[in-house]
């Protein structure tokens, strides 16, 4: 089983500055880049300070001069806001100025907040056809001299400049239906889901429909399913107490940008009403300590073990939601020191 992390810089207000916001993050990717982490991923966001990455590759550049083992990956880049060969290139970058270790994964773009500043208005739900378009576009533009004409898109022959170093990086789409599955699969993409908080018969759908997609694109060999779930692991089971309030409260936010549902004021999104998102069986106390990564180090290997069973092979794990940081920092310590060496020893055995 391979093992990720997903670091996202945050904040809820401004009693934090954004050096001790940036330097907390750093903190989480070196010690998952000496805990045997194969990957760390950061989102693209514009303009709100739930998620801070307006360029994830220079985030991921800046990660990689304090790194030496970990790849690094974009968690995802939202298609509808780049252009081709602006994406090409800057990845491309990316990849020379990190040593070739950079992993591109792209999504649709989550939030209508964003779409409405960043893509004209569009509706989000539009998304699809950008990441369509966009993702054979690349990986053309990274082969050489190529022209262009699409339905959203047109350039005459060109060449993305730079090229990334050597092997091309490996690419990702974050997926939830099953089309998307299978248009990544076809087009040599690897997938990245998330259950979000749903039980684990979402992430047993999940695998089943990456499984289906593999059928379809005619069994593809190399290509993975990597599954996100929020993190939280700890020696003091009071821990739990703050890892459900934390990811109650940044529900919250979430709920706001998720849906559209409240307002943003200077970057920061109004939180909806407590007890609606309260009231909701996924953010009961009893349904987070059973659906996402919280527990001991023992707990979390029985969870995993599970997901194990139906087949998961890549589990991407979210400390980043809101704990406070020496939480999140001795939930990637535990993890690395307890929980992957169980699983490489199996891998050994």
């Amino acid at each position: 089983m391979k093992f990720s992390i997903v670091v996202n810089m945050a904040r809820f207000d401004t009693s934090k500055g954004m050096d001790q916001v940036a330097a907390e993050a750093l903190d989480l990717v070196k010690i998952a880049d000496q805990g045997g982490f194969d990957i760390v991923w950061t989102a693209e966001h514009h303009t709100i300070e739930l998620t801070i990455s307006p360029n994830p590759f220079q985030l991921l550049s800046h990660w990689g001069n304090h790194t030496k083992n970990v790849r690094l990956g974009t968690g995802v880049v939202a298609a509808p806001y780049w252009n081709p060969i602006r994406l090409a290139g800057e990845a491309a970058l990316c990849d020379i100025l990190t040593g070739g270790r950079l992993e591109l994964g792209l999504g649709r773009g989550a939030y209508q907040y964003e779409f409405d500043r960043m893509a004209g208005g569009m509706p989000q739900g539009e998304g699809g056809r950008y990441l369509r378009e966009i993702i054979p576009a690349v990986q053309r533009l990274w082969e050489g001299d190529y022209a262009h004409e699409g339905e959203i898109w047109n350039f005459p022959s060109v060449a993305c400049v730079p090229k990334p170093l050597g092997k091309v990086p490996s690419m990702w789409v974050a997926a939830r239906d099953q089309n998307t599955f299978e248009f990544a699969l076809k087009n040599n993409c690897n997938v990245m889901s998330t259950a979000l908080r749903k039980d684990f018969a979402e992430v047993e759908d999940l695998e089943t429909k990456f499984r289906a997609a593999k059928e379809v694109a005619g069994n593809p060999a190399g290509l993975s399913h990597a599954t996100m779930r929020v993190c939280c692991v700890y020696d003091d089971p009071s821990v739990l107490d703050t890892a459900v309030s934390s990811v109650v409260n940044f529900g919250r936010n979430f709920e706001n940008l998720f849906k559209n549902a409240g307002t943003v004021e200077n970057g920061f999104p109004e939180p909806v009403d407590f007890d609606t998102v309260a009231a909701r069986g996924e953010y009961q106390p009893e349904n987070l300590k059973e659906n996402l990564l919280f527990g001991t180090p023992d707990e979390i290997i029985a969870k995993l073990e599970r997901y194990q069973a139906i087949g998961i092979g890549h589990i991407m794990i979210g400390p980043t939601f809101g704990l406070p940081h020496e939480v999140a920092q001795r939930t990637v310590e535990l993890f690395a020191d307890r929980v992957i060496p169980h699983f490489r020893a199996q891998k050994a055995a």
